[in-house]
């Protein structure tokens, strides 16, 4: 690889001194910012470059080989993407991407087009840190039984990302590095005083096979800068302290155990560890040209990347549950409630029990949702609807205003369904329609659509569309006769009733029940919709 054939898109914050380790390495030929302002100001610091503001500029330059890109976290999926489908080798700034589905296509797409993908994890770079790393390998700590790291300041904040996707993907690729192994569980909670929905404060804690525990304390609400990762051995301890001038310390403290029942610490005096000289970023970006250069893998590729989304997703899914009715005070989330990425929930909606969103489901305002119902993924549920006990909402299902599922209810999305052959692509959708009732343990066979204000009566199988107001029951269900939109059957008389609870009027015909005015044109107070 031509040094000189490294394009750059983000020139800001931390871009800055990426920019300036590329062109100390005479390996930056152009560098890309929105901000005219910043260009000119990188122009009179780093003369020899050519700036633009135009991206494209660069991913259309046949002469680059490779991007680095340390935009906002929220634009990394998009300009990854296209870097790579331009035939460019990426480097990212953490995070890869701010969901899995992102960070999974990206590092499938460079795989299949055979492109170097890498990821900004800074402290695997750091000379302390791996260090560290052949201290644990080498035994010289025991064994390891906690690790915990505090990432912590008062300076630049984000309203793009919260705290938890800025600061922390640095400790958590540190410690699944140390340890070579994920965590089998994550818990986490957070606190936004800043700006609603914005993390700034995470407590988050993981827990590994062999009983090994570690946790990741990050603030930018903290009086002073603190960055520590500390490892708790059976014959010592060791400190990476980053801002220290001394880096690495070891603490060969050991526990004795008095009368072989009291146990006793043996305190010994801390040990400056020497390390290897040299600025983890200049390593991290020489690593990065030399994998480009040889094509080899870089140490913190895309699928180390993945490891880290992983447990930050799972540690941001703690939080929303763990604090989403006092954090957002708009809907509620029982804490063994689970939901996916990129779901959206209405004002006023509970979630309870044991409760499964899958992603991409959009569920209304005001709506109860029981317990150990699975709602996705890609389902939609209007405002106002009631889920009871056991229910299961496939994708290609949709629920408009005001339906009510009773417990154990079902539907299908596919016709003819076989294990070993996949039919997703298949899906034949439902549509439930507003003021619906659907009784316990009913099917609802897909490819149907049931009418407003329709009555499904308990253990009813669909087979077939069913009309506004219907009452049907059996299987296959058939009309059995009309129902009122206030729930109480309709006893027509000359193809004419008026509901003797609510007064609404209907007229029944050769395609159906219509709904005429009814004296005030509007439901009486006595019928109004009660709470469960």
């Amino acid at each position: 690889m031509d040094k000189r054939k490294i394009g750059m898109a983000g020139l800001g914050y931390w871009g800055k001194n990426i920019l300036r380790n590329l062109y100390e390495l005479k390996a930056i030929d152009y560098a890309c910012d929105s901000d005219p302002a910043v260009i000119q100001q990188r122009r009179k610091e780093f003369p020899a470059v050519n700036y633009t503001r135009n991206f494209n500029i660069i991913l259309k330059n046949k002469n680059i080989q490779a991007v680095v890109i340390s935009t906002p976290a929220a634009t990394h999926f998009d300009l990854v993407k296209k870097a790579l489908l331009s035939g460019k080798d990426v480097f990212v700034e953490k995070p890869l991407a701010l969901t899995l589905k992102q960070g999974e296509e990206l590092v499938k797409l460079a795989a299949k087009l055979k492109k170097i993908l890498m990821v900004g994890h800074i402290l695997q770079y750091h000379p302390a840190v791996v260090k560290l790393k052949s201290m644990i390998s080498g035994g010289e700590l025991g064994k390891i039984r906690y690790l915990y790291s505090n990432r912590l300041n008062i300076g630049k904040l984000r309203t793009e990302e919260n705290i938890l996707w800025s600061f922390a993907p640095h400790d958590i690729s540190a410690i699944l590095m140390l340890l070579d192994k994920e965590p089998l569980s994550v818990s986490a909670f957070g606190a936004d005083y800043l700006t609603t929905g914005i993390s700034d404060v995470t407590l988050t804690a993981l827990e590994f096979k062999d009983g090994v525990k570690a946790h990741v304390f990050v603030s930018w609400l903290h009086p002073y800068k603190e960055q520590k990762l500390i490892v708790v051995g059976s014959k010592a301890m060791a400190v990476f302290d980053d801002v220290s001038n001394e880096k690495l310390f070891l603490y060969p403290h050991t526990i004795e155990w008095k009368d072989g029942k009291i146990p006793v610490a043996q305190k010994a005096d801390f040990k400056i560890v020497p390390v290897e000289e040299g600025e983890p970023l200049r390593l991290e970006l020489e690593h990065f040209i030399e994998c480009v250069r040889e094509r080899k893998n870089p140490k913190t590729d895309g699928v180390e990347a993945m490891k880290v989304l992983r447990v930050l997703r799972s540690a941001e899914e703690a939080i929303l549950r763990n604090n989403s009715k006092s954090r957002t005070n708009k809907y509620f989330l029982h804490q063994t409630a689970c939901v996916d990425e990129d779901v959206e929930i209405g004002e006023g909606t509970q979630v309870w029990h044991f409760s499964h969103i899958l992603k991409g489901s959009r569920i209304g305002k005001n709506c109860k949702i029981g317990q150990n119902v699975v709602i996705g993924p890609n389902a939609k549920v209007g405002n106002g609807c009631k889920i009871q006990n056991n229910v299961s909402i496939y994708d290609g299902v949709t629920l408009e205003d005001e339906v009510f599922c009773g417990p154990s209810c079902v539907f299908t999305n596919v016709m003819n369904p076989r294990s070993a052959i996949p039919r997703m692509k298949e899906l034949k959708s439902t549509r439930v329609k507003e003021g619906a009732t659907i009784g316990a343990n009913s099917t609802i066979v897909c490819g149907n659509s049931l009418g407003r204000s329709c009555f499904v009566g308990a253990g009813a199988v669909v087979t077939k569309d069913i009309p506004d107001y219907a009452l049907v029951y059996g299987n296959p269900a058939k009309i059995q006769g009309w129902m009122c939109e206030c729930g109480l059957k309709l006893d027509f008389k000359k193809n004419k009733v008026t509901c003797f609870f609510c007064g609404k009027k209907y007229i029944l015909g050769k395609r159906g029940v219509k709904q005429g005015l009814s004296p005030k044109g509007t439901v009486p107070d006595k019928h109004k919709k009660s709470e469960r």
